[in-house]
């Protein structure tokens, strides 16, 4: 089952994003039991360019286990979220797996 996980940065929380940012790359790209990240990135203010929160999808056997995978991301240890959701998401169009 895929899920989204949606995290929204604490106001003024820039820095703890740029310090924590190569442990969280890394986090994803690391062997995860029972979890595969699919694909991910920075959400972005209006400028396009500044990072506000970030957007990631993940493959999990269950909703625990994903939110013990967010629960477990370096940016979210480092308290940069203000807000976290972790939902159920059905990858209908775009999944390579559906072709």
């Amino acid at each position: 089952m895929y899920f989204a996980i949606v995290a929204i940065d604490r106001p003024g929380a820039s820095d703890v994003r740029t310090k924590t940012r190569p442990a969280h790359r890394e986090y994803l790209s690391a062997p995860n039991p029972g979890v595969a990240y699919r694909l991910g990135g920075p959400l972005l203010a209006p400028d396009g360019t500044t990072m506000i929160g970030s957007l990631l999808v993940i493959e999990a056997q269950d909703l625990s286990t994903a939110e013990r995978f967010a629960a477990n991301d370096p940016y979210r240890k480092a308290d940069l979220f203000a807000e976290v959701s972790v939902r159920p998401w059905d990858w209908g169009t775009g999944n390579p797996d559906k072709r």
